[in-house]
This record gives C-alpha cells, structure tokens and sequence, in this order.
C-alpha cells in the first residue's frame, strides 16, 4: 500500500530542516580551514559572492523541481525529461554512499564531546590520542553504530514528527552555542591579531584556487546535488514562498559557517600561529583544536561546549542524507519508511565498517591509492555530485527550461527577486563552474596539482 507523501507543517519547519541539512561537518570544520589557507578575508568575500549566485541557483533549482513533481530525485529528474532520468540514479548513490563514511566521522564526534564532558580534554589534546582511537576496532564501530542508530529513530519518526521536530528544536541550540564560543574568543588575550588575520582581506592571497576552494566549499556546504533538497522540497507545501525561503536558507548556512571560522581560527591564530591553521581535514578539528583548548582558562568547558555544537550539525546533516535515501527507497520500491529506514541502516553498517577500519586493521587496504573513507568521499565529492549538478544545469537551462524553476518560485503571485541571475547562471556559468569542480578536484586528488 503506497504511504501518504509526508510534508512539512510550513515555511518555518521546512526552512529549519533545509538549514539543518546545510549545516554540517563542512561548516564546521572544512570551511575554517579553508577560510585559514585561502587568505580569510578574501576567501570569504568570495564566498559571499558564490552563495548569492551559485548557490542560489542551484538551491532554489532543486527546491522547485521536488516540489512541481512531489518526488524525491530518483523519479523527479526523470518526470520532468525520460532522458535524464540516469540523473536519478546518481543523486541517489551519494547519499547511500556519504551515509556511513559520515556516520563514521560523527562517532568521532561523539567520543569527543564524551571526553570534553567527562573533564578529560587534556588527554584528548595528546600527541597520539586520535591516532590511536581511530586505528582501534571496537570503540570506533561502537560510537560509528550509536551515531547511526541516532539518525536512523529520528528518521523513523518521519517528516513532521522526526526531522522537523529535531530541527525545530537543535538549530536554535546550535547558534546559542555557536554565538556564545564566538563571545568566549573574543575574551582571550591576543585575540585581535586572530580576528585580523580571519576578517581582513589580503588580496595578495587570492588566486585561481581560491575561487575554486569557495566554490567547492558552498557546493558541500549547501548538500547540492546529493538528492536532499529535491526530497525536502517535495516535502513543501504548495503555498510556501520558495524564493524567501532560500534567502532564509542562505542566510543560516552562511551564518554558521562565518560563526565556525570565527570560533576556530583566531583561537588557532592565538595559540599555534599561522602553522596551527595549516592543519586541515581531521587533524584540525580531532588535533589542533584540542591542543588549544588545553591551553585555553576554562579550555575543557569551552571544548564541551564547541563538540556538543558539531555533534549537533553532525546529527542533523546525517538525518538529511539518511532521509534523501529513505526517500528515493519509497518512491522507487514503494515501500514503508520503517522498512526503507531499516535496509539502510544495515547497508550502512556494512559499508561503514570498512571506512571505520581502514584507519586500523584495514589500513593496508587501498582504493586507488586511498584507504576506504578517503575513496568514498572523494568518489561522491570529486566526481558524482558535480556530475549530478551539471546535469540538473543541462537539463533546466537547455532542455525544460527556466520557465519550469521560474512558474513554480512564482505560482502563488510572489516574486523572483533574482531571475536575471538566475537564468544565466543555470544556462551558463553554473555548468562550467561544475566542470571545473570535477577537473581540478579530481586532478588534485591524484597529485597532478596542489591544493
């Protein structure tokens, strides 16, 4: 018996979902770092301009298209063209793909945030301490499958009462904490030279690669082209401003994302200098990090507070993907999400055991050169879901046409502030922004350039 389409109550539940979605591990995490390397200033002016063009694009383009066609991608891209239905397919590998490896990551979280708890931060700030934790077998699996189970009950639960309801109440958490850390490094002595070096361009700094850093990082940041924002919005009612929504959208991620690099990188600044920040990846937030907490007054409750906030942003970006999957599973199979939610969660376990692994006893093992964490990523990040935003770029700019994104942001009469924008991006710039993606990643990947 095919179940009822689930929808969000209205434009405030599915604006805290969409957000929560956004905000994840790259915010948190990948775009400090980024910000760090790339000339701060300059990096985040770039991505300012990124998010208001790019960004808006693509977001508001697969909003509109699971909300006209009330699917989740799997069957979505193929309703609107028979052709691109392969479009389908390959949204819904990336989130059954990032699942595990994410949850994997998000038991790291976990563990962390237990540790700050419990007043050990100075033994997580050892030299050895993440090395030896994540090559170990059993506590690793066991954090990786608490994470997941966490993702999988909020899932179960459903629209209303499981994602929206955990949004509702996390995402107010996440940017009371966020503010307060910020608050917190504004404190420390020295800090001005911190804030500095993060806020003010220097535009000796900005290049080719830092263009290509902020357009890599929105492209993650935002969950484009993973079948997330097709599922949500086919989860939208009808009578939702979709254009005010994404501004709504945009604003939060960026929010987050800005408050991130605020929290990490002039405390970084402060207490490892300029080579502190050249971490990145794990060993920033699992390394460095806790290294100047240990340096920090009051350093074990301000990393309570700072892994309580990322195990927040981990737990709702994994119940997004997770539901993109759980989505596509009932569209396609039409089958109960009780059931759908369970074969996930157990292809998870399965594909999550390697990517735990293969930092320990499987670390031998190697995929292109890659241990099985660091392949996945690269697998969905590099080469899937750039192909899946260029194809939703072909498919809207030369195929259906705008007209088709267009009629739905303005069907109840409201206005499409950034239409002009939005038409030359998706037929034009959008498609060789999504081509460069893949090129340099992927030759960056193999060691062809640097990055």
């Amino acid at each position: 018996m095919k179940e009822k389409r689930s929808s969000f109550t209205g434009s405030i539940g599915f604006v805290m979902a969409a957000a929560a979605s956004a905000v994840g591990l790259g915010n948190l995490w990948r775009f400090p770092y980024l910000a760090a390397q790339h000339g701060g200033g300059i990096f985040i002016l770039v991505y300012l301009a990124l998010a208001l063009t790019f960004g808006f694009t693509l977001l508001i383009t697969e909003i509109a298209v699971g909300r006209k066609t009330k699917l989740s991608s799997i069957l979505a891209y193929k309703k609107l063209n028979k052709k691109f239905g392969f479009l389908g397919y390959l949204a819904y590998f990336v989130p059954l793909i990032i699942l595990p490896y994410y949850c994997v990551i998000g038991g790291w979280v976990l563990k962390y945030m237990i540790v700050f708890i419990t007043g050990q931060g100075k033994v997580a700030a050892g030299d050895s301490y993440f090395g030896d934790y994540i090559g170990g077998t059993v506590s690793p699996l066991i954090f990786f499958m608490i994470f997941l189970l966490a993702t999988m009950l909020v899932i179960i639960c459903g629209v209303q009462k499981g994602i929206e309801r955990v949004s509702k109440f996390l995402m107010p958490i996440l940017l009371v904490l966020a503010v307060g850390v910020c608050i917190y490094v504004v404190t420390i002595p020295n800090s001005g030279d911190g804030i500095k070096y993060y806020l003010l361009p220097d535009f000796s700094k900005f290049s080719f690669k830092t263009i290509c850093a902020a357009m890599g990082q929105l492209f993650f940041s935002m969950s484009l082209a993973m079948g997330i924002m097709v599922s949500y919005g086919s989860y939208v009612k009808d009578d939702v401003n979709i254009g005010s929504a994404v501004n709504q959208i945009e604003i939060f991620d960026t929010l987050i994302a800005f408050l991130a690099g605020f929290m990490i990188v002039p405390a970084v600044y402060v207490f490892s200098g300029e080579a502190g920040l050249a971490t990145g990846g794990p060993g920033l937030m699992f390394m460095t990090l806790p290294k100047v907490f240990a340096s920090m007054p009051m350093g074990n409750l301000i990393g309570a507070c700072f892994f309580i906030l990322v195990f927040v942003a981990a737990l709702t970006s994994s119940i997004s993907v997770m539901e993109a999957t759980v989505s596509m599973a009932i569209d396609r199979f039409k089958v109960s999400r009780k059931l759908a939610a369970a074969v996930i969660f157990i292809f998870s376990v399965l594909l999550g055991i390697p990517s735990s692994l293969g930092n320990g006893v499987w670390a031998d093992i190697k995929l292109l050169g890659m241990d099985f964490l660091t392949f996945f990523d690269f697998l969905t990040n590099s080469i899937i879901m750039p192909i899946v935003a260029l194809g939703t770029c072909i498919l809207i700019g030369w195929f259906c046409g705008t007209k088709t994104v267009e009629d739905e942001v303005t069907k109840n009469g409201e206005k499409f502030s950034r239409r002009g924008i939005f038409r030359v991006m998706i037929k034009y710039i959008a498609p060789v922004f999504m081509i460069i993606i893949l090129v340099f990643y992927t030759l960056a990947q193999f060691g062809i350039i640097s990055y």
